[in-house]
């Protein structure tokens, strides 16, 4: 597991390119057979996925990092599937994961094991965890479940729909809200205006992407923005004095989850365009 430690705005202004991209950036996900994650030093977040091949993937807790028997022993974890269909299993309980699905994983559940139905077309799981202080049971919210909220417009390029699949208009977690936005044929920008959650931090994955394709992710604040070329099936953390934007290339899609002090979806500071440098 890689350790990440977030500069302050005062140390973020002085961040080469690579510096800025090694302290945000996460590029090594989507690895077969393997679990590749990023513990965040913001809001202590825990970043990764699994692409069982073969065989199941079990997520275990790092002794070094977490200092725990296992992973979710003071944790929470939220799932979503953006490959062919898999399945998670919890403590002997098996979910079925198809495309776009979503399970949450509360506090306390020991074993966890990640499977493809079919190794040639497998299961590709992303998750996002934060700590927990209290148990809260596992939710299975298939995609025709989520939340669906379509917003922006053709004129604004930013034409789009958002799937929030864990918040509490759903069920109760401790810190974790997680959705996935998709962009329709068109629209670019995502985000925008633009605004910082002063309250909590945010990790974003950007997919279905072509390769050649790339999405600019605006970062900083608004008198002192900076930038990060993002590629498909990559991640970006965004600490709360942070404004968060994107635009591509082309349309694409993220998934995003956040941590922090609340979980009011619409608790944002939003940042006025004309402000923006």
């Amino acid at each position: 597991m890689q350790v990440r430690y977030s500069p302050d705005p005062h140390g973020f202004k002085k961040l080469s390119t690579d510096e800025l991209r090694k302290s945000f950036l996460i590029e090594n996900l989507f690895q077969i057979n393997e679990i590749p994650m990023v513990y965040s030093d913001v809001d202590r977040s825990i970043t990764g996925s699994a692409v069982p091949v073969g065989k199941s993937l079990k997520l275990t807790a790092t002794k070094k990092e977490m200092a725990a028997e296992y992973f979710c022993e003071r944790r929470e974890l939220g799932i979503i599937n953006i490959g062919k269909n898999g399945f998670v299993v919890v403590d002997g309980k098996e979910y079925q994961m198809n495309f776009k699905d979503a399970l949450y994983i509360g506090k306390g559940s020991k074993e966890i094991e990640f499977k493809s139905e079919d190794d040639n077309n497998p299961a590709q799981f992303y998750f996002v965890s934060y700590p927990a202080h209290k148990e809260f049971p596992i939710q299975h919210v298939k995609y025709e479940d989520a939340i669906h909220r379509h917003l922006g417009s053709v004129e604004t390029s930013n034409k789009r729909t958002i799937h929030q699949y864990i918040l509490p208009e759903k069920f109760p977690t401790c810190q974790l809200v997680m959705g996935l936005t998709e962009l329709e044929d068109g629209s670019v920008w995502n985000t925008m205006p633009p605004h910082t959650h002063q309250r909590r931090s945010e990790v974003y994955m950007y997919f279905n992407l072509k390769p050649e394709a790339f999405v600019v992710h605006l970062m900083g604040e608004a008198q002192e923005t900076r930038h990060i070329i993002i590629r498909d099936r990559q991640a970006v953390l965004s600490t709360s004095w942070s404004m968060h934007a994107g635009c591509g290339t082309e349309s694409y899609s993220f998934i995003w989850a956040m941590g922090g002090e609340n979980q009011v979806f619409d608790d944002m500071d939003a940042i006025s365009m004309k402000d923006l440098k």
